[in-house]
């Protein structure tokens, strides 16, 4: 079969882009409900001396509200879905190369700092996708984080996460 039907000459079954189209209007919707009902908390009408806090992240979250709505009954109604793979078996391993590690990244970042989790996440990705040596990984590697930490902490004196590295250094 061709790519254009969206199948993989294997034929593989996968999520169709109809289905994924339901799921982000529902997280959409949820996500705009949530902004809503805190924009209301905080106030979202007009007072005497202009818009209270919440008027406008009401008002975004009421659009998007509606439009995900409108996205959810479309794909629900229509006579015909779009029942083609949202993403083919490839595509989705792809994706998972990068969002794995990012979220391992993210979740280094709390436990030794923003700095030396940047450098074992460039590190790790220069060797493991990028395929350099260790000639070049480690100056990339060591130079970007300490770049940042000198451009934020130095000169705009702007804190960001710290581990136990930064604080055996006195940082």
């Amino acid at each position: 079969m061709s790519s254009e039907t969206g199948h993989t000459g294997r034929n593989e079954k996968t999520v169709t882009s109809r289905t994924m189209d339901v799921v982000v209007a529902l997280i959409f919707m949820g996500f705009s409900a949530l902004v809503m009902s805190d924009s209301w908390r905080v106030g979202a009408s007009w007072a005497a001396d202009g818009p209270e806090a919440g008027y406008f992240p009401f008002y975004v979250g009421l659009i998007m509200f509606i439009a995900s709505t409108v996205t959810l009954v479309q794909n629900l109604v229509t006579r015909h879905p779009d029942l083609t793979n949202f993403v083919d078996r490839t595509q989705f391993v792809s994706v998972m190369q990068v969002l794995i590690p990012t979220t391992a990244y993210v979740g280094l970042i709390f436990l030794l700092g923003i700095y030396l989790a940047s450098a074992l996440f460039i590190a790790f990705f220069m060797w493991w996708l990028g395929k350099y040596s260790l000639a070049k990984i480690i100056p990339v590697a060591v130079g970007v984080p300490l770049a940042l930490f000198v451009m934020f902490e130095v000169w705009f004196l702007v804190p960001l996460p710290k581990g136990p590295l930064e604080t055996a250094l006195g940082y």
